[in-house]
């Protein structure tokens, strides 16, 4: 069995509680899950933000402010593992080191934030690291990477295949506020370039698209990687 680690956006996971898709993700994770060791992180998405505009209403800081967002990151990853059931570890990975050991169960492992200061694209980029994952798949609300935000200017261009030098010039302008809502951070794909993890960045709005580019290959998105080896299907 091959490591697959992957980022799940909470913009595309849990926009928000009552527009959730924990529902049409349980079907495809337990099927990537039956034919490789998985590991996923969910991100805090619009339920995140909006606690966080308020601890910035309330004058908090903003280390303590992430700290709100991982305790909702947290929660999503709840909502997750009880909908997974008997497919997932029942207790939610606090660190790297957790997360590792919870694998030795061979169910589905899932994480959210760790760390002030640290999108849960980059603890799945270390995460990926850590397990030698053969693809970190980080599934957005959009089709891939491009040059610029493709929902604010309708000209950015789209990248198919970046090398890791072209993925750290992109994100290199990321905020890194409480929050923070964006394709890929600079700290994850500083991680990525270093590890050499072939990395691929999708559209997760249709959950079948995550599963189609495991186990066939067939997918629109961005692939990263300093080789012209085919990455997948794994």
């Amino acid at each position: 069995m091959k490591t697959v680690v992957i980022s799940l956006g909470g913009s595309v996971l849990i926009p928000s509680l009552e527009k959730n898709k924990i529902k049409e993700y349980v079907p495809v994770l337990g099927e990537i899950a039956a034919h490789h060791r998985l590991f996923v992180v969910v991100g805090g998405g619009g339920e995140a933000r909006r606690y966080i505009a308020v601890a910035r209403k309330l004058g908090i800081d903003e280390g303590t402010s992430d700290e709100i967002g991982i305790l909702i990151t947290r929660l999503n990853a709840n909502l997750l593992i009880a909908a997974l059931g008997e497919m997932a570890y029942p207790k939610v990975a606090e660190s790297h080191a957790e997360a590792k050991k919870f694998a030795e169960s061979r169910k589905i492992v899932v994480m959210g934030g760790i760390t002030p200061g640290q999108t849960t694209d980059a603890v799945a980029a270390v995460l990926a690291e850590r397990v030698g994952a053969s693809v970190f798949i980080n599934v957005t609300s959009v089709d891939g990477i491009y040059s610029v935000d493709p929902k604010k200017n309708k000209k950015a261009q789209h990248y198919p295949t970046l090398t890791y030098e072209q993925l750290l010039q992109i994100a290199g302008g990321t905020a890194l506020t409480a929050g923070s809502n964006t394709v890929l951070d600079i700290v994850a794909a500083r991680v990525v370039e270093r590890s050499h993890i072939p990395l691929v960045v999708l559209d997760g709005n249709n959950p079948e698209n995550l599963s189609r580019a495991i186990l066939t290959g067939k997918f629109t998105g961005t692939m990263v990687s300093g080789s012209k080896k085919k990455i997948l299907p794994l």
